[in-house]
Formats: C-alpha cells, sequence, structure tokens
C-alpha cells in the first residue's frame, strides 16, 4: 500500500476478509507497472441497503493500484465498525476519510451518486479527486442520440471488455454478479438485507470483488479516448458529486438514467468522436 494509506488492524483482520479472495486478489497481476514517479489510484464500490442518506452503508470495497505488479482488495466492513472505518488513524497517522477527500489521490467509481450521498450523509465524508467511469463511457459514444441514456456496469463491461479482467474470464464475472444480485434482487426472492449478514456470504464477496475488478481496464480504455473531453467530463463529475451533497438531491430520481449532456457539451462531444464516413 502507499504511505499512510494502510488500513487499520481491526480492519484488516475481519473475517469479511475471507483468506482464499485476499489470495486471490493479491494475485491479480497486471499486464506492464507503469514508470516512475506514479500516481497511486483507488478504485471503490460500496453496498448497503437502499444505499443513499435514507438507507445504510454496508461495505466499502476498496483495489488499491501502487503500479506495483499487484493489485490488492479490502473490503470494509462499515456495518460492523460504523464511523470506526472512517476515523481511525494508520501508522502515518491518515485516516480513510483523509484520503477519501484528497482530491491529489484519484478515487474511480462507477456512477459515484449514491456512493457520494451515503458517505456525506452517514459519515461527512465529502469526496474529491473522482473519477467515474460510467460518465467516461458515455462520452466515448459517438451521437448525441446514442448518449441520451446512461449504462449499468454489466451492460458497460460486455459491450468494452472483449475476453478477460485481470485472467478472470467473462462469463465467470457475469456469472459471480448474477449469483451475487439474486440474493438481494426482489425479483429474484432476494433482499438488500443480506448485505448486512454476517459473515458476508461467499457469493457477496465475489459481487464485491468483481464489481471493483472491471473498473481499471474500462478506465484506461476510455480515458485513451479523451484528449479532447477530459476536461469536460471532469466537470461534469464534480457537478455529480456536488449535487450529491445538496439538501434537495433526490438519490431515485426519474432522471437517473438520462445523461448528464448539454446541447452544447453534445456538440462539442459529436465534434471530437467525429469520424469521416470511408472514401470511395
Amino acid at each position: 500500500m502507499f504511505p499512510g494509506t494502510e488500513p487499520p488492524e481491526h480492519v484488516t483482520c475481519l473475517p469479511v476478509l475471507l483468506p482464499k479472495w485476499v489470495a486471490a486478489a493479491r494475485a491479480v497481476v497486471v499486464a506492464t507497472a507503469p514508470p516512475v514517479p506514479y500516481s497511486p489510484t483507488l478504485y471503490i464500490d460500496l453496498e448497503g441497503v437502499d444505499l443513499c442518506r435514507e438507507g445504510s452503508l454496508s461495505i466499502l470495497t476498496l483495489m488499491i493500484d501502487t503500479g506495483i505488479p499487484t493489485r490488492r482488495v479490502y473490503l470494509f466492513d462499515v456495518h460492523l465498525l460504523g464511523a470506526q472505518a472512517f476515523n481511525t488513524a494508520g501508522v502515518k497517522q491518515k485516516t480513510l476519510k483523509d484520503i477519501l477527500q484528497d482530491d491529489k489521490i484519484p478515487k474511480v467509481f462507477f456512477d459515484v451518486r449514491n456512493d457520494s450521498d451515503a458517505l456525506f450523509a452517514h459519515f461527512g465524508v465529502a469526496l474529491q479527486g473522482v473519477e467515474d467511469v460510467q460518465l467516461m463511457e458515455s462520452a466515448t459514444r459517438r451521437t448525441t442520440g446514442s448518449r441520451k441514456f446512461l449504462s449499468g456496469l454489466a451492460k458497460c463491461v460486455e459491450k468494452n471488455v472483449l475476453i478477460s479482467l485481470h485472467g478472470i474470464d467473462l462469463a465467470s464475472w457475469k456469472a459471480a454478479k448474477e449469483k451475487g444480485e439474486r440474493l438481494f434482487k426482489a425479483e429474484h426472492g432476494g433482499s438488500y438485507e443480506v448485505f448486512n449478514q454476517r459473515p458476508i456470504p461467499e457469493e457477496i464477496i465475489l459481487y464485491c470483488v468483481g464489481d471493483v475488478m472491471c473498473l481499471p481496464e474500462l478506465r484506461d480504455r476510455f480515458w485513451k479516448w479523451a484528449d479532447g473531453w477530459r476536461d469536460l467530463v471532469n466537470e461534469e463529475i464534480k457537478k455529480r458529486v456536488a449535487a450529491s451533497q445538496k439538501s434537495e438531491y433526490q438519490p431515485h430520481g426519474p432522471d437517473r438514467t438520462v445523461a448528464p449532456w448539454t446541447e452544447d457539451q453534445n456538440r462539442a462531444l459529436d465534434k471530437w468522436r467525429y469520424v469521416p464516413p470511408p472514401c470511395d
């Protein structure tokens, strides 16, 4: 881990970190290590019961990329620890809250809105340094019409990852995601209360780990196309985070699936993503 981010002992030894999953997470190998100096990046996903200001936060999944050949995944049991998960200092006297609010450390989410809402409302964490893969993916689409609606994570992965995610084939990733969903989605007879079940079911651990393991590849893929529109997307991400912390924010609003781009933004994105027709 990078300096100041070592999780407190009472976090890393939680039963949520089942040995075989710790080993599997640590065995994930990236193709090449980036050049030094390297900016550490955090990939984060939150789960809970009605995850937002109106519900509760149960699990924070964190994958850390420090540029070394392995990426480690940690599950913080927020249901058990409560505010201690964010306010307990590590060996460098930095808390998880300090890190989440540090704008110099990139934090990558997929649809940060309700995650930010829950962190701010329940624990006073005002996220900084956020990147949102959902908005990145939307910006890569070629036309205004194709950008009208936002994609969910599974659809984003299926459309943009060809074969595998860090050695895990897509079929296995999708199967693990579906097994987890069956435990909490009402249409499958599940309940979100499963995120508060202890010990955490293995299917839920698999689900949580899978949701962060796919983010580095998606992020790298989309940022490669971002020469023209990176600043535009980053500004929209900041607006997302700020809006989620306002009193009038609606965590289940009817327009959540609609992309945020204005007419001017869409014109700019159309121009940057324009591909000339082939010559006859």
